[in-house]
């Protein structure tokens, strides 16, 4: 009988732990993922004469951008120390370093929502953005009437102005337009009926610039011409054989918004609800890019916190069984530094 020791057993596939080979096929699928936007934008971009690059249009902060950038790449050398520490079985060492990390998350997040907040506040919104000279003299006109709407909303709710149809904005502003010698209406005090005595005036005004500008959109007519019907048809009559009225002009709506806004009775309200007409060429494409990619990638940001959460939910219970764990963890933080190294120069810079 031979007493020589049996072989060892083969053990096929790659000398690395099952999870790691399996987040190395999961970063796979995320490297497509990323490609695929990466390389629609780059086909748009290049594709576009005339894509938006001024910062003043687009409001992109190169240096809220670059700090961004600045704050992942530490965030990943800290993850590399957290890791080793774990592997010198320093838990106490490797828990600070990551909630160094998760502090420089929650950092990245803050400026990227400045920055959103920045374009929300501008209108800089995919489907939001005029284009062209006509979409940014009718959405001045359609926020007016949202501001205009908004203000008469103030009458109907407050109860200076009873009817049971308050959207009908023509019925409310014939109420309206009573109050200034009217009466207030049954149970409300005098001095608050007088404030809307005081308002009304400029509110009435207010609504009549804008159906003003709605009807020299609707007859595609400049200004300086009358557009009320009678007055509309009568103009008309008097033109030459062959001689058609100036068409509407953006340079109008601009300086009518601008002198509307320096009004003392209603140009805080156009200020805050009515953006400056300004058209971007490709504005809504440039938009919608920005927040898929951007907005992609603060959702992995947000993943990769969860992953670091668990691990620093151990408290003083962390232990080498963890190790695994957080260095595939990792991995997946550094990738989404990867993909921000790609996108800030795109997005930014170029």
């Amino acid at each position: 009988m031979s007493h020589t020791a049996a072989p060892p057993a083969l053990k096929m596939g790659i000398p690395i732990p099952n999870s790691k080979l399996g987040l190395w096929l999961f970063l796979g699928t995320e490297i497509m993922f990323f490609t695929a936007f990466i390389g629609s934008y780059i086909v748009l971009r290049l594709g576009s004469q005339g894509w938006p690059v001024d910062p003043k249009d687009t409001h992109i902060n190169v240096l809220l951008g670059g700090v961004n950038t600045f704050v992942l790449i530490v965030s990943s050398y800290l993850v590399v120390v957290a890791h080793e520490a774990m592997a010198q079985k320093n838990f106490g060492k490797a828990r600070t370093y990551l909630t160094g990390t998760m502090i420089l998350a929650f950092l990245f997040l803050g400026i990227k929502s400045v920055e959103y907040l920045g374009k929300i506040q501008h209108d800089i919104v995919p489907g939001h953005i005029a284009e062209t000279p006509t979409q940014a003299i009718s959405k001045v006109s359609r926020e007016m009437e949202v501001v205009v709407r908004k203000r008469f909303r103030e009458y109907t709710d407050g109860g200076a102005v009873v009817t049971e149809r308050p959207n009908d904005i023509v019925n409310v502003v014939n109420l309206i337009a009573a109050i200034p010698d009217g009466k207030p209406p049954e149970g409300m005090p005098d001095y608050v009926f007088r404030e809307y005595q005081a308002t009304a005036p400029g509110d009435l005004e207010l609504f009549r610039k804008w159906m003003n500008l709605h009807q020299h959109i609707v007859a595609n007519v400049s200004l300086t011409v009358p557009a009320l019907p009678a007055e509309y048809l009568a103009a008309r009559e008097s033109l030459k054989q062959g001689d058609k009225f100036p068409e509407l002009k953006y340079e109008e709506v601009k300086d009518l918004l601008k002198e509307m806004k320096a009004n003392e009775q209603y140009g805080s309200y156009v200020s805050a609800g009515v953006f400056d007409p300004h058209p971007i060429v490709y504005g809504n494409i440039f938009a919608s890019c920005y927040f898929l990619m951007t907005g992609f990638h603060a959702i992995h940001v947000i993943v990769g916190m969860i992953l670091f959460a668990v691990v620093l939910k151990q408290g003083s219970g962390l232990d080498e069984k963890w190790t695994d764990f957080l260095e595939n963890s990792g991995l997946y933080w550094h990738f989404v530094d990867l993909v921000w190294i790609f996108l800030f120069p795109m997005l930014y810079i170029i």
